[in-house]
C-alpha cells in the first residue's frame, strides 16, 4: 500500500553533473520519478544544477560551489544521503581526481547504491557492497580488468554487488545466476538510455525492491518504454522520449 505523505514512497539521491554534463543526471532523475517515487534529490556543480532547475521542476537540486564534485562537497552530500533509501552515483561527473575522493567516500555509506557511468571508472568496483554496478562491455573490461563473460559476470557478483551489463541482450548476474532481459530496440543506441536504466534502478530500489530484483524489472522496464518509444519515433527517438513511457511500462509489467 502506497503512503499518503510525501517521501513515504522513495527518495532517491543523485550525485553527478559537471559544467560539461548536465542532461544526464536530469534524465536520470526524471525516471526514478517515473516508476512512482516521491522525491529525486540532485547534488551537482553549481551551474549543472541551475541548468536543471530552468528545465525539470520537478527535481530537487542540492547546489554544490565549483563547477566539479570534489571531497569537500561530502558533508553536504551526506545530509541527503540520510534522509534518501537509494544513492545513484556518476552521470556525468567525469573522470577527475576530485570526483574520485568524493565517490570513494560515498561508496562507503551503508545505504544501497547505483554505480553507473563514471563512477564505474573511478571506483573499485570489485569491492564495492550493497550496490548495483551497471556498465556496458567497455566499461565492465576497464572496471573488472575482463572482458565481460558468464563466468567474469559470475565471478565479480554477488547478492549484494549486482551487476547488469547491458546490451542488445542484458545479462543480470548476482553470483549465483544469471538472468537476460531481451527487450529493448537499436534505437535505444541514442545518448541517455543508459542513465534512464540507472534512474528506473535506482526508483525501483527506493520503493523496496531488493537489488536482483530491481536490476531485473529495471532493465525490463526500460527496454519496454524503449520500445514504445520507438514505436512513435523510430531511430529519430531521443531518450527523453522514454520518460512518459515508464508509467505504461511499469503497468505493463503488473499485470503481466
Amino acid at each position: 500500500m502506497r503512503g499518503e505523505h510525501k517521501g513515504e514512497n522513495g527518495e532517491v539521491v543523485i550525485v553527478g553533473g559537471s559544467k560539461e554534463y548536465v542532461g544526464c543526471i536530469g534524465l536520470a532523475g526524471l525516471a526514478a520519478l517515473r516508476t512512482g517515487i516521491d522525491l529525486v534529490y540532485i547534488a551537482a556543480p553549481e551551474r549543472a544544477a541551475w541548468a536543471l532547475n530552468s528545465n525539470a521542476l520537478d527535481l530537487i537540486t542540492i547546489k554544490l560551489p565549483g563547477d566539479y564534485l570534489g571531497k569537500s562537497h561530502f558533508k553536504k552530500v551526506k545530509e541527503y544521503i540520510d534522509k534518501s533509501d537509494v544513492i545513484l552515483l556518476g552521470n556525468g561527473a567525469t573522470e577527475r581526481k576530485e570526483v574520485k575522493e568524493l565517490f570513494d567516500m560515498i561508496s562507503m555509506e551503508k545505504k544501497p547504491k547505483v554505480v553507473d557511468a563514471d563512477a564505474i571508472k573511478l571506483l573499485d568496483c570489485a569491492s564495492i557492497k550493497n550496490c548495483v554496478i551497471t556498465p556496458h562491455e567497455k566499461e565492465f573490461e576497464l572496471a573488472f580488468g575482463e572482458k565481460p563473460t558468464r563466468e567474469s559476470l559470475l565471478a565479480y557478483s554477488r547478492p549484494d554487488r549486482v551487476i547488469l551489463l547491458k546490451g542488445k541482450i542484458d545479462l543480470i548476474a548476482d553470483g549465483r545466476n544469471i538472468y537476460e532481459n531481451k527487450t529493448g530496440n537499436s534505437g535505444m543506441t541514442v545518448g541517455g538510455t543508459g542513465d534512464m536504466l540507472a534512474g528506473v534502478v535506482a526508483g525501483l530500489i527506493a520503493q523496496g525492491y531488493d537489488l536482483l530484483e530491481a536490476a531485473k524489472l529495471g532493465a525490463k522496464v526500460n527496454g519496454v518504454a524503449g520500445d514504445l518509444a520507438f514505436k512513435k519515433y523510430g531511430y529519430g527517438l531521443l531518450a527523453s522520449d522514454l520518460i512518459n513511457e515508464i508509467p505504461n511500462a511499469m503497468k505493463q509489467q503488473s499485470h503481466s
